[in-house]
């Protein structure tokens, strides 16, 4: 047997088994990817790494980019799953499954050094559009208010400005743009004077976070609705999901998936 038969029998080896890798029995893909909102990142992230030890065949990559590129490329088909943490417009559900993971609180986060604990919706509102620059303003310190917000297609930036700014009134020009949620964090924790929001899922004691409305952001407040600054957590499949794809999103649905979602701090509606 010469050696350009040998090395063409090797090669054919090398092409199914990554042929065998790539795909599953029924032709579907065995490497997933997810992409979309940084505030679902995290819990996307620890369902990949659960859901791939007891299925080392498949390859799930999980990337951020924010809601609208998560819509964006599950629709034109370069992901197989996007991540929203934001309702979908009309326009944007065309073509696509929602599956719900849960409600993710929007949590108002201050310095740990900053004396205010308890905000208005409205105060907020007049902060952030800059009616209210001072910290004395809300029974603060005398300090400039320094506001933490998001950068363009992120679903916490949606689903604050729907909540709390509502359609006419925006977010003044000149404050700091961060590129996620923990990016946010840790400005807010850096000044003194900052307020930023950030996902309930991802907040930590080196921030601090408000009372909105007389209500405590915590899991029972998101979960009977009385803490209002709320958003899904949401999984997108263009059409309706198959083989290897659909039985990720069965498992992320079911008991094992729902088990990690919780620990992760996203909470199911109680009502």
């Amino acid at each position: 047997m010469n050696s350009k038969y040998i090395i063409g029998i090797i090669a054919i080896i090398a092409i199914i088994g990554v042929a065998a890798f790539t795909f599953t029995s029924d032709g579907s893909a065995s490497k997933i990817d997810i992409v979309g909102s940084t505030s679902v990142q995290p819990v996307a992230e620890k369902l990949a790494e659960t859901y791939q030890a007891s299925h080392p065949d498949v390859k799930i990559n999980v990337q951020g980019g924010g809601s609208s590129v998560g819509i964006k490329t599950v629709q034109d088909g370069s992901s197989n799953i996007g991540t929203s943490s934001k309702d979908l417009k009309a326009d944007e559900k065309k073509g696509l499954n929602e599956y719900v993971l849960g409600n993710d609180g929007i949590v108002m986060a201050v310095n740990t050094q900053n004396s205010v604990k308890d905000l208005t919706t409205e105060q907020l509102k007049d902060i952030f559009s800059g009616k209210i620059t001072n910290w004395k303003e809300v029974g603060g310190s005398d300090a400039t208010i320094n506001i933490i917000t998001r950068e363009e297609g992120s679903g916490t930036l949606d689903a604050f400005e729907s909540i709390v700014m509502g359609k006419d009134t925006k977010i003044k020009s000149d404050a700091i743009v961060q590129s996620s949620t923990e990016a946010v964090k840790q400005s807010v924790k850096q000044d003194p004077n900052a307020i930023g929001f950030v996902s309930f899922a991802h907040m930590s004691d080196d921030v601090a976070a408000l009372n909105i409305d007389g209500v405590a952001p915590s899991e029972s407040a998101i979960a009977d609705g009385t803490y209002k600054l709320q958003r899904p957590f949401i999984f997108l499949v263009k059409e309706n999901p198959t083989g290897q794809i659909k039985e990720f999103i069965d498992w992320v649905m079911g008991p094992e998936g729902s088990k990690i979602i919780a620990e992760e701090k996203i909470v199911k509606a109680s009502k």
